[in-house]
């Protein structure tokens, strides 16, 4: 009798394994699944969201400038990222923030972030300031680039504070192929301005690099930066909102402006002048109201909770989603005019009839 036994337990753990195989075969082509399949979904599939969660270790904590601390993560097999970039960092709290990368892209075993203190902020700079040790993992998502370097017979920078960190890596990228660049820098006091030496040393050859320090000389002279500007510069803009708004003000026609935003613009707001919605979402195969000042994202998780998001006010992009039916109401100033066509950030956005279809 140990035979036909013996024979059945064979027959049960190869089925076992060849269902488990199969399992994780159709999972990985759609991770909603047992939810339906819809054609070329973005919800769980997008570019965006393929980076997977990875945990690094903290191996250098350095205050860098007055208030501004800098990180190096390490970890095995990191993706490549080009200037511009940043990564979500998940801090111990669960909050998400987003860095951009200031360190070297060649440097494939690390990545580089660095924040200021903002006290009367959200929490996350305090939290980054206050937990976050050598000898520390944190879990990071990403890296995405929204802010690349483009080609341009010129460029100029035009940066406030801790908004230096996406634009340091494109000027070591230049100032090595030795193309045309300038750089406006300007901060509250030198020491509160993170990299000048570096960025000082960059721009020594060809006077490229202004330093403006408010205790010292007053707000920068945005206007005066675009003196003699070229035809076709690639105009890059970093920082505070009313600096971003002096830059757009004195534009000049024929130069392509590049805004990097570590905050929402003025105005932005989830429940501004709007009316009642429903939103389907096709995948979970549910309705949700939308009430009148309530984000579609705060609707969407009381059916899925586990829906992607971080910022909450329009400018990460993290909770964007494909858009199936219905007429969007924008209300960021992150997404291009092609992902405006069937997609929406849903912590801002809305709907301007009375629903909207979600690949969700």
């Amino acid at each position: 009798m140990a035979l036909p036994r013996l024979g059945t337990v064979v027959l049960v753990t190869g089925a076992a394994l060849f269902t488990r195989r199969a399992l994780k075969r159709r999972i990985a082509r759609s991770p909603l699944w047992p939810l339906p399949a819809l054609p070329e979904p973005i919800s769980g599939h997008s570019e965006r969201r393929a980076t997977a969660v990875r945990r690094l270790l903290v191996t250098g904590r350095t205050v860098i400038a007055d208030g501004v601390v800098q990180l190096r993560l390490e970890g095995p097999g990191l993706p490549a990222w080009s200037p511009g970039a940043h990564l979500d960092l998940v801090l111990p709290s669960g909050l998400v923030r987003q860095y951009s990368l200031c360190g070297d892209p060649e440097d494939a075993g690390a990545y580089t972030v660095a924040t200021r203190l903002v006290a009367d902020g959200r929490g996350g700079s305090r939290e980054v300031h206050e937990q976050l040790q050598e000898g520390q993992e944190v879990e990071v998502r990403g890296p995405r680039n929204r802010f690349p370097l483009a080609e341009a017979p010129a460029h100029l920078f035009v940066v406030g504070g801790i908004g230096i960190t996406p634009v340091l890596p494109m000027l070591r990228s230049l100032a090595a192929s030795g193309a045309d660049w300038r750089l406006l820098y300007g901060g509250r006091s030198r020491a509160s301005m993170p990299f000048l030496e570096e960025i000082e040393k960059l721009g020594a050859d060809g006077d490229r690099v202004t330093v403006v320090a408010q205790d010292e000389a007053g707000h920068p002279d945005i206007a005066g930066a675009f003196t003699g500007l070229a035809p076709g510069t690639a105009v890059y803009c970093c920082g505070p909102e009313p600096l971003m708004d002096a830059v757009a003000a004195v534009l000049p026609e024929g130069c392509a402006l590049h805004l990097e935003r570590f905050s929402a613009a003025s105005g932005d707001a989830a429940g501004a002048g709007s009316g009642p919605f429903e939103v389907e979402l096709r995948r979970t195969g549910r309705t949700v109201p939308v009430a009148a000042g309530q984000s579609v994202l705060d609707a969407v998780r009381t059916a899925v909770p586990h829906v992607s998001y971080s910022c909450e006010q329009g400018f990460c992009g993290t909770c964007q989603q494909r858009v199936l039916e219905g007429e969007i109401d924008h209300r960021d100033d992150l997404l291009t005019e092609g992902e405006r066509d069937d997609s929406m950030l849903i912590c801002v956005s809305r709907c301007r009839g009375e629903r909207l279809v979600l690949d969700l």
